[in-house]
């Protein structure tokens, strides 16, 4: 119900935007958030969305590079990442929960998941 979309190789300091489409229209009154994953670690927060786009959250390593927003009349979250580093070569996924929470957990409808790679 939630495909992720967007990411690929791209050189250090370069930008990428990920989207995640959801299949109906029932997810434009969630919030959505967007995590990433490396081999052998936990899920990691990397930012959230109210339903209404009115307030936005994101983990530390992150903020002033990458930027939430969602268009609800397309029913599609997207992810600006900018200023990309080696350390954000992971696979994220993005995900929809009643309310905007910060714990994986919390999340019960999950994307198949994109590969961003940053090249040094």
């Amino acid at each position: 119900q939630l495909q992720a979309s967007g990411g690929g190789l791209v050189q250090a300091g370069g930008s990428l935007r990920l989207s995640c489409a959801a299949s109906d229209r029932t997810f434009s009154t969630y919030a959505m958030g967007w995590f990433r994953q490396a081999p052998g670690k936990e899920r990691e927060f990397v930012a959230a969305i109210s339903w209404s786009g009115g307030s936005t959250s994101y983990t530390d390593s992150i903020k002033g590079r990458f930027t939430i927003s969602r268009d609800n009349a397309k029913n599609t979250v997207y992810l600006q990442m900018n200023s990309l580093k080696p350390e954000d070569t992971v696979v994220y996924y993005c995900a929809a929960t009643p309310y905007m929470s910060y714990g994986a957990d919390e999340y019960g409808y999950w994307g198949q998941g994109t590969q961003v790679t940053v090249s040094s």
